[in-house]
């Protein structure tokens, strides 16, 4: 009986080895035809990232890491080899089959591609799209959020995505130090802590030295975003309405979206902050805002502090409105609002602007100089979360921001002055909103009135 209990046993044990060898080869010759370039020493040094990541993060996506520790990822900027993806660019032929275009594709690094597309932001700074990419598929005709984050905003930002359940891109700033590894690792926790970032959130995470480049941040999460439409959000906003359903049931707000027009959603904040700590207590439903604003408890954001920045929304006519998506007709280059936007054809935010103060307003003011008018929902709203300010980092890039941004707004009325007179579009509608924001810039109209004799050529007609 014991020999062959023994024999039974030993039995078992082959046939569990064999599996096991079996499962192996499997997983080795599938890893080498997906991944060709990795010896059997770095697949070994690899198998801890390739189980965290998945197969996105061994090179099949953009934003893929290289793993040097058997068990412990490491997220030293030189091992981050995102520029191993490559972008194939193809000349347009008349005749493509008839002609070998093998010779005339030009392959171009990915992280040589992006250091040209945020060129204007300070460089050197690394950009490592779908660091993490969204399982979801998300329809076209969607919104996503657009925001920015860095670690102290990890528990807020979960709270925006419980709570929209929908498409977001977020751009995460990591500096580049001696602390990075943490930052990182604290990221993949995020990440495992919260199933519904792995269904519904695009992470792109930007590593540099420079503190505060919000609008070079803005930029890359809307560059990856998936949907027609984006909405630039600060984190530390709810959105207190069920947005999706009323915008998909107000055909007149979605067809000025899809002409291009910006959608404003009237933002708020507690009097007593305390009050602003819990997003769960905040009102769902207009009425209850307008009544928290008559009791003193809810205002309008910053009307205390800074009323230029909100105020074109024209909050008393909202509170009188039931249905109807206005439009903003007391537009000031202070107005900082938050928006949907339709994803192509909107100007991009300067990312000149870096630190606090300007940047937002400096973003919005060229949105709507270049001819795109400002709607405002008569149903959302927004309710800020209170939290501490950081006053000691913000207070030196606002007075230095100030003096740029009205340098700014001086060479964006001539910029768009100069297109729109080659575009024949002077005389149109289009030039409204810069007219209205220039006519008084010294030397302005005598400027328009000789563009005729400074460029003989004759404006091509407008489309």
């Amino acid at each position: 009986m014991a020999v062959a209990v023994s024999g039974n046993l030993f039995t078992c044990i082959l046939r569990y080895f064999l599996l096991g060898f079996l499962a192996f080869s499997v997983l080795f010759t599938t890893a080498s035809f997906l991944f060709p370039n990795i010896s059997s020493e770095n697949l070994r040094k690899n198998a801890a990232g390739l189980i965290q990541r998945g197969a996105g993060a061994a090179g099949v996506s953009p934003g893929s890491l290289s793993w040097i520790d058997s068990q412990t990822p490491t997220f030293e900027i030189e091992s981050i080899h995102y520029s191993k993806q490559k972008m194939v660019i193809q000349p347009a032929l008349k005749d493509i089959q008839q002609q070998d275009t093998t010779n005339q594709k030009q392959v171009v690094d990915e992280d040589f591609y992006l250091s040209k597309v945020f060129s204007t932001a300070m460089q050197p700074s690394k950009v490592i799209p779908y660091y993490y990419r969204a399982e979801g598929v998300f329809d076209k005709e969607e919104v996503t959020i657009t925001t920015l984050i860095t670690e102290n905003r990890f528990g807020v930002f979960k709270k925006l995505v419980r709570n929209y359940r929908g498409p977001v891109s977020v751009s995460l700033w990591i500096r580049d130090d001696e602390d990075k590894d943490k930052h990182f690792a604290a990221l993949q926790e995020l990440y495992e802590s919260e199933p519904l970032l792995r269904q519904y959130v695009d992470v792109h995470v930007v590593v540099d030295r420079f503190d505060f480049q919000l609008n070079m941040w803005r930029n890359v999460a809307r560059f990856f975003a998936r949907t027609n439409y984006f909405m630039l959000l600060d984190v530390d906003f709810h959105i207190c309405t069920d947005m999706k359903k009323n915008l998909r049931e107000n055909k007149f707000a979605m067809d000025l979206l899809r002409g291009g027009s910006a959608l404003v959603l009237p933002a708020f904040e507690y009097t007593d902050e305390e009050d602003g700590v819990d997003s769960a207590t905040f009102p769902k439903e207009k009425g209850a805002v307008e009544q928290l604003v008559k009791d003193k408890k809810l205002m309008a954001f910053h009307s205390a502090k800074f009323e230029p920045g909100h105020g074109a929304s024209d909050y008393p006519r909202w509170y009188r409105t039931m249905d109807e998506t206005y439009q903003v007709e007391k537009f000031n280059f202070k107005y900082e609002p938050y928006v949907i936007l339709k994803k192509e054809g909107t100007p991009w935010c300067d990312e000149r602007f870096v630190g606090y103060g300007a940047n937002k307003a400096a973003c919005l003011y060229e949105i709507y100089i270049s001819g795109i008018d400002y709607y405002v929902l008569p149903q959302d709203f927004l309710i800020h979360q209170s939290h501490a300010y950081p006053e000691t980092k913000r207070s030196g890039g606002r007075k230095l921001n100030a003096e740029l941004y009205a340098a700014f707004r001086d060479e964006l009325c001539f910029r768009y002055a100069k297109s729109m007179y080659f575009s024949n579009q002077l005389g149109s509608l289009k030039s409204a909103n810069m007219r209205s924001q220039c006519s008084n810039l010294r030397g302005f109209k005598d400027a328009l009135e000789e563009f005729p004799q400074m460029w003989k050529t004759k404006p091509a007609v407008s489309q």
